[in-house]
């Protein structure tokens, strides 16, 4: 296995948008297609969709933030893993961990200390597969989902 990142572009949108994680885990991440829009509506500066990529194959899709306003009052900034979405039949086979070592290592790039994200709780959710990765919560939510952060020092 030797994934990589690619950018989304003309050439690869309509397979981008064409990704699907397992019906169970619907609820839990939105579709490529919103999350494509909502980069597009933010500064090329914080959001970075990115393309998981393997043998030829998209496998999945991952996009990351950078220094967002956390509480829209200029009081918190960070950056982390906005959204993981690993193709159904593609699960299990080490692409969500390359995922986050990837924007663990484009934070660091960036000087970043801390990688944040945020999951819906319960059955089917991602939280096990954070936890055993390193995340942990902090007590917070947002909206919804349970905050977690790894700590990149």
């Amino acid at each position: 296995m030797t994934p990589r990142l690619e950018e989304v572009t003309p050439g690869n949108f309509d397979t981008a948008v064409a990704l699907r994680v397992r019906p169970d885990q619907e609820h839990a991440v939105s579709p490529v297609v919103r999350s494509l829009a909502e980069a597009y509506v933010h500064p090329r500066d914080v959001a970075w969709p990115r393309l998981i990529v393997d043998d030829g194959r998209v496998v999945g899709f991952l996009m990351a933030f950078f220094d967002i306003d956390w509480h829209a009052d200029g009081s918190v900034h960070r950056s982390g893993l906005w959204r993981l979405n690993i193709a159904a039949g593609e699960q299990g086979r080490g692409y969500g961990r390359f995922a986050v070592d990837a924007v663990a290592g484009e934070l660091r790039r960036r000087g970043g200390t801390e990688l944040y994200v945020s999951w819906h709780p319960g059955p089917h959710g991602p939280e096990e597969f954070y936890l055993r990765l390193g995340f942990r919560t902090n007590g917070e939510t947002s909206g919804d989902q349970t905050v977690g952060v790894l700590d990149l020092s």
